[in-house]
């Protein structure tokens, strides 16, 4: 990737559940899609929509990602879809909730929601298996926002809401990514780290790359992805095994199985870069 470049955008309040950090977090991306600093917003971050105190007080915080919508801004939003599986954390973060729900801003329909696979790989690299469902992947089924028009081709799979996830990437703890922090609190300066928010980072590269060979930033390529999956593109690789069930509070919360075509465990699958870069980049182009 040629001449790319990584913004940080820092808030000073941690984002938990509920709005906690969200008007400060929505004030930052906003400044940097005015000030055209990125093409790409990658979140790791997110809250259990439940935690919210109504449907309304989640939708107030859509600015950011409406202005990043918009032509003249054209800038991709990715989000994690959680760590919890099937569920979620409760507001007070002890919990799980006993029953399926997921969170935004993954669900949001401007956003592109990125799910976890977990890899079996030799020293090599090479693949030992096929991909499978990294069984804390977050997915299902919006509480708050209906099926948008670009998911009509899944609708046996989402029913009447916004499914989760769209795409999936590496995310499994077996395959943990060093990162450096520099940020005061941090664990020490080298950690390692997995899960969605590793996830989201990788897929936010892969559309960079895009973007690169669009020659501009493409803006919102849900419905690029959605019609990758309709016409069995080579770019999406389909995950055809594991689960997001997870067990909260000693009950089990019955996640979703992945199958053939899009699922709410690994939605439209992960993604073979040689060929989804230059298709993406000509479908949401």
């Amino acid at each position: 990737m040629e001449a790319a470049g990584i913004v940080v955008a820092e808030t000073p309040t941690a984002e938990n559940e509920g709005r906690t950090g969200f008007p400060d977090i929505v004030t930052a991306e906003k400044y940097v899609i005015r000030h055209h600093l990125g093409q790409v917003i990658s979140q790791s971050f997110g809250a259990t929509e439940q935690t919210f105190a109504s449907a309304a007080a989640l939708r107030s915080l859509r600015g950011a990602y409406q202005l990043a919508a918009q032509p003249a801004n054209a800038v991709t939003v990715l989000a994690a879809s959680g760590d919890s599986g099937a569920s979620g954390d409760t507001y007070d973060m002890k919990r799980l909730y006993p029953r399926r729900v997921v969170e935004w801003p993954a669900t949001d329909p401007l956003v592109t929601a990125v799910g976890g696979t977990a890899l079996s790989l030799t020293r090599s690299g090479l693949r030992r298996q096929p991909d499978r469902v990294w069984n804390d992947a977050g997915g299902g089924r919006s509480a708050v926002f209906t099926r948008p028009a670009y998911q009509a081709g899944v609708a046996a799979q989402a029913g009447a809401r916004r499914g989760i996830p769209d795409i999936s990437m590496d995310a499994s703890c077996q395959s943990s990514v060093a990162i450096y922090a520099s940020f005061p609190g941090s664990e020490g300066r080298w950690q390692t780290i997995c899960g969605t928010s590793t996830a989201t980072p990788l897929f936010a590269g892969i559309v960079a790359l895009a973007d690169q060979v669009a020659g501009h930033s493409l803006g919102v390529i849900n419905p690029a992805i959605y019609q990758m999956l309709a016409h069995r593109s080579r770019g999406l690789v389909d995950i055809r095994a594991g689960t997001n069930s997870i067990t909260a509070g000693g009950r089990l919360v019955r996640g979703f199985r992945a199958g053939p075509g899009y699922d709410l465990a690994s939605g439209a699958g992960t993604v073979d870069a040689a060929y989804f870069v230059p298709e993406l980049a000509r479908l949401a182009g």
